[in-house]
Order: C-alpha cells, then sequence, then structure tokens
C-alpha cells in the first residue's frame, strides 16, 4: 500500500521513497509517494525520480486504481525494484493546479451558496479551468455576481485546511455536496473535507493552497450552455 503524502501535505516538493513494484517497463510503483495521480478533474502531477547511481527518470503521467501507478517517459530495469529513490516534483505545475483547484472551489461555494447548484462536471489545466453546474440560467447579471463574490473570498484570504470525516457522516452531511449524487465517491470509509475557513467546505481530495489570497485574481473568461439546465463556467487566473 503506497502511503499518499499529497493528501498531507500539499506544498511537498521533494521525497525520499522506495520503488515496491514494476508493472510495465515504464510503469512503477512506490512505497510512498506525493506525485498526485490524476482524478477529480485535476491532472497528474510530473516531475523526477532520482536514483542513487545517478540515474534520472521522468515522471510523465500518474494515476490510482487502487494503486498508484508512476508513468515514465523511458523504460526503467526490473533490477531497480526495491531500491531507494529520491523524487521532486515539477512545482511550478504543481502549484499551478493548487490554484486552480482552490479557485474551483470558491466558484463552486458562491454557485452553490448563491443559486443552490451542484456540479456536474469540471477540468483543470495548467492555464485555465472550468465546471459545469445543474444550473438553469447564466446570464450577465449572475456572471457578474459570480465574479465579484469569488474575488471577495480570494480577497478575504482565507485559510484553507483540510480533515477526514468518517463516510456515512459526509453522506447526512448535505452542504458538504458539491457533485452531482452519481459523482460522489462510494465504498470509502471516509472522506476528505476541504475547509476554507469562514465560507464553505467541500468533499474533496486534491491539491490546494493554504490562504485563498494565493489563487490570485479570478477573471470568468468564457460561458457555455451545455444543455437546457446545465452551464459551463471557465476561468483563468492572474
Amino acid at each position: 500500500m503506497t502511503e499518499l503524502l499529497y493528501l498531507y501535505d500539499h506544498y511537498l516538493k521533494e521525497f525520499d521513497a522506495k520503488i515496491i513494484e514494476i508493472l510495465e517497463p515504464n510503469s512503477i510503483v512506490l512505497d510512498r509517494t506525493a506525485f498526485y495521480p490524476k482524478g477529480g478533474g485535476q491532472p497528474s502531477d510530473r516531475g523526477r525520480i532520482l536514483l542513487q547511481d545517478g540515474s534520472t527518470f521522468e515522471v510523465v503521467d500518474s494515476s490510482k486504481d487502487g494503486i498508484v501507478a508512476h508513468t515514465l517517459s523511458t523504460q526503467i530495469e526490473r533490477s531497480r525494484l526495491g531500491q531507494s529513490v529520491h523524487c521532486l516534483i515539477d512545482w511550478p505545475l504543481r502549484y499551478s493546479h493548487m490554484r486552480h483547484h482552490t479557485a474551483l472551489h470558491i466558484l463552486s461555494g458562491v454557485v452553490f451558496l448563491k443559486f443552490g447548484a451542484r456540479i456536474t462536471g469540471g477540468q483543470i489545466y495548467s492555464d485555465r479551468a472550468r465546471l459545469d453546474f445543474a444550473l438553469d440560467n447564466l446570464g450577465k447579471d449572475r456572471v457578474d455576481v459570480i465574479a465579484s463574490d469569488a474575488n471577495k473570498v480570494v480577497s478575504e484570504n482565507h485559510e484553507v485546511k483540510t480533515y477526514w470525516m468518517s463516510s456515512e457522516e459526509a453522506h447526512n452531511s448535505k452542504d458538504l455536496h458539491r457533485l452531482s449524487a452519481d459523482l460522489l465517491p462510494k465504498g470509502l470509509d471516509k472522506l476528505r473535507i476541504v475547509d476554507i475557513v469562514g465560507f464553505d467546505a467541500q468533499l474533496d481530495g486534491g491539491t490546494h493552497v493554504a490562504k485563498t489570497g494565493e489563487v490570485g485574481s479570478i477573471k470568468i473568461t468564457k460561458t457555455q450552455n451545455k444543455g437546457k439546465e446545465n452551464k459551463r463556467i471557465e476561468i483563468v487566473l492572474s
């Protein structure tokens, strides 16, 4: 079982680990990892793995399906199994994901608190992000209110913290749910909460900044009608 360091320290830029499995010639499992595996709309981290003999492997992707598989840009020999490694996260990319993910929490919090709309989909990129909402009306007046309220939360520089809650308690706390019912995680004993203190808390497993002020200015660059009651908002940060 891999220890998931990214769940507890979002600012961890490097760490030591051991190769415990080689799944494919270019795919390995570590005993502990800070590489965020793609999921929940957040892309995978990238970075490097350094071996004790000076060999370096680029991590180009990671995914989680029971285990965290780290995809390398080149093949690795099976003789490396069991070796200790030092890992470096591509920090500018990770930090961009953190800022955008926190911005989406602010955006979804505003839309939920103002209009009661839940998330139907979303995606984070290195330079922008988007969310889809179960919302029937997204006129200019609403867009202006959402942008203004979101940037107010940024300027107030709220603390962003995480904690855990039993699955039963979390599922009974409806205010924590931003995803449509069919998108909620299932089969877990406990769920992770991301709390923008004094504003809004949501179920989430991604990485975030420590204060909303780190997000920067949120600009809504595009809105789209994705269906009768499904609207998309795209944002960029500055």
